[in-house]
């Protein structure tokens, strides 16, 4: 199996290299509105951002914001296929500008943005972030009535793109191949993510501003959502590219990728974690064998029996979509004019070794699987 990789430097509110219904599924973390460490760049889109900051006019600002976004949305409308899923990971922000603090409800914008493109909301996924802080409140502290809660959590707003859900021909084979185990289906379909934390990007030797602007996410939540809604040889557009961890989850996974980026610097980010890529491809999917291998051995001890048969590994499986699963592992990586080439195999259960210390890359995405 071959996969491609490209990245375009440039905005994402034209993805001219990308054709009518050209990628099957949408992951992104887009700029947060309202978000000060994102003020400049919203601002270098459209001066008239900064100049409703400047006036104290918040909810100017925050509108003039969204429309830049709406125009990625709207690109996205024509690029993703019938019943293609969009992935966006946005949260929300508290913020006072001039006399007035309140929370700016990105979520609550782009869902109904989505909904107006003819989009179909599906149930959302809160991801609670882990925090170190022991202070659970803000504003006046412990003296009623104008204290309040403070945002632990971000959104995993799912979209699907027309009434109908996409159509495979009957005995898909690839889709077969592509299944889950019946264990993650139940860990990654919940509504809300706990325990995901840190991050794959290693930014200390890079500039402030890089590291500023990377809004680098858990390697773990873009690759669950690959899994979760595509198949194999599918392409994932993630138009705010930033350091790529969707690329990099999408190589992991083996599915093709595109990404656009205006900051090309941030290309060398990336660059730099396609070298350990073989290893951590390696290491993620002999951890979700494990992983398996240890619910059996515990299903078994509890009492009950498998009715089905893994056909490309010796151990059982819950049900029958999961007999023809095959998860895969890369065996070359070649640089293109554009990004990425990539070869996979299929994963052969006798190489399954132990997660080492070798990366932070590794351990970060193996973590879901201790």
């Amino acid at each position: 199996m071959e996969t491609a990789h490209d990245v375009f430097i440039g905005n994402s509110n034209s993805l001219s290299e990308i054709e009518d219904d050209g990628v099957e599924l949408v992951v992104t973390s887009p700029p947060y509105p309202m978000i000060e460490m994102w003020d400049d760049l919203f601002a270098s889109l459209n001066i008239d951002i900064d100049t409703a900051l400047q006036e104290g006019d918040g909810r100017k600002a925050f509108e003039l914001m969204h429309e830049e976004l709406n125009k990625t949305w709207d690109e996205i409308n024509r690029v993703l296929v019938d019943g293609g899923i969009a992935c966006i990971n946005i949260g929300d922000a508290t913020r006072k500008v001039d006399d007035s603090f309140r929370v700016y409800q990105n979520h609550a914008h782009i869902t109904e943005y989505f909904d107006n493109l003819g989009f179909e909301p599906l149930p959302d996924i809160l991801w609670r972030k882990p925090t170190n802080s022991a202070a659970k409140f803000m504003g006046s502290g412990m003296m009623p009535p104008n204290a309040y809660a403070t945002l632990e959590h971000e959104y995993l707003l799912i979209f699907r793109n027309g009434k109908q859900s996409r159509k495979f021909p009957s005995g898909n084979d690839v889709r077969y191949e592509s299944a889950y185990f019946w264990e993650e289906r139940n860990e990654w379909f919940s509504d809300m993510w706990e325990g995901i934390k840190g991050t794959f990007q290693q930014l200390e030797n890079t500039d402030k501003e890089l590291r500023d602007r990377s809004a680098a996410y858990p390697l773990e939540v873009p690759y669950r959502l690959i899994n979760m809604y595509s198949v194999y040889g599918d392409t994932v557009l993630d138009p705010f590219w930033g350091t790529g961890t969707t690329s990099l989850a999408a190589m992991i996974a083996g599915r093709n990728s595109v990404g656009y980026e205006i900051q090309e610097k941030f290309t060398d980010v990336f660059d730099a974690e396609v070298s350990e890529v073989k290893g951590l491809a390696h290491a993620t999917v002999s951890k979700r064998i494990q992983r398996h291998e240890q619910f059996v051995a515990q299903r078994l001890d509890d009492g009950k029996e498998f009715k089905y048969d893994a056909e490309n590994y010796d151990f059982p499986v819950t049900t029958k979509q999961e007999i023809p699963l095959q998860l895969y592992t890369i065996d070359e990586v070649e640089q293109t004019d554009t990004g990425y080439y990539v070869t996979h195999s299929p994963y052969n259960e006798s190489e399954s070794i132990e997660l080492d210390s070798g990366t932070q890359g590794q351990a970060t995405l193996g973590s879901q699987f201790q």
